[in-house]
């Protein structure tokens, strides 16, 4: 067990680290607000069973192609830094991230993402249960190999 003062000394330090807000008040802003998918496709529910939230950081390097895949359950992803190129299989959906963008993914559609002249560095969410996994590989469609995160 972590003692109060001990704690707050370990804490303390972070306290200058922190930007402060206009006027001294914490500051919103929603980077994502989604009822659908980048390609169009509304979200019908969440996955039954015990919930687990998954928070990744991804580093995808240039000049990458991910393989085929898709997601059995919600997420989301912000650009950090780099772009990224995402088109479903079907290349009916194209678009293009850039840093600074948040991106809410395709449940169940086969999809991949594509780097530049650039590494890709996201921020990824993902809201399944502990019986999905995050991602699922269509390696009989892949054109590269398959980074999985």
């Amino acid at each position: 067990m972590v003692r109060p003062f001990a704690l707050l000394g370990l804490l303390l330090p972070l306290v200058g680290c922190a930007t402060p807000a206009v006027d001294g008040k914490p500051e919103t802003t929603v980077l994502l607000q989604a009822t659908h998918a980048w390609d169009g496709t509304s979200y019908q529910s969440y996955p039954s069973g015990q919930p687990q939230l998954t928070l990744l950081k991804i580093l995808i390097p240039p000049h990458t192609t991910l393989d085929w895949h898709q997601h059995p359950t919600p997420s989301a992803g912000y650009l950090l830094s780099g772009e990224l190129l995402v088109d479903t299989h079907d290349e009916k959906h194209l678009t293009l991230l850039k840093a600074g963008d948040a991106l809410a993914e395709t449940v169940g559609r086969i999809h991949r993402g594509r780097t530049g002249e650039q590494a890709a560095e996201l921020i990824v969410f993902y809201a399944g249960n502990t019986t999905l996994p995050l991602s699922q590989s269509n390696s009989d469609q892949a054109s590269a190999p398959y980074v999985s995160p």
